[in-house]
């Protein structure tokens, strides 16, 4: 199992997105996330994933519902943030990026399974934010314990 955390970032009615080079998702828009790291915390790996994809600071407002996907014959537990733009830079690495883009919410509503990676959870992700599903990140307990 895999948990993978990443940013909603909203401004104008438009979201920040990135279309990734991976051989399996080439050319697909999606929100920027990746991989949580072992020992990191989740909020970390959201503001860190977000960062490394877009260059961007951000900081976390709040938490959308969060999602089992089954993907690459493994269960992903994916967690989206809404964020909030601190620091707007526009880098990438070229390897794992070809773009960044502010994406009209209408516009990605559009886009074709071909377009989108993660079609159908990433147009739900679209719906959460328009029917106000955002819920508190103190849902999240950024506490480390020990054995």
């Amino acid at each position: 199992m895999k948990v993978i955390a990443g940013c909603i970032i909203k401004k104008d009615n438009k979201i920040l997105m990135v279309r990734e080079t991976k051989k399996e998702f080439h050319g697909k828009w999606n929100y920027p996330a990746g991989k949580v790291e072992e020992f990191e915390k989740i909020t970390e790996a959201a503001k860190r994933e977000t960062f490394e994809e877009t260059g961007c600071k951000v900081e976390l407002k709040g938490v959308l519902p969060i999602a089992s996907v089954d993907l690459e014959e493994e269960t992903h537990v994916i967690i989206h943030f809404m964020a909030e733009m601190v620091e707007e830079n526009n880098s990438f690495d070229e390897q794992e990026i070809m773009e960044i883009k502010w994406i009209e919410i209408e516009e990605i509503k559009k886009m074709k399974k071909e377009e989108l990676r993660g079609y159908e959870l990433n147009l739900k992700v679209i719906e959460d934010i328009e029917k106000n599903r955002i819920y508190p990140l103190e849902l999240f307990d950024n506490n480390t314990y020990g054995p």
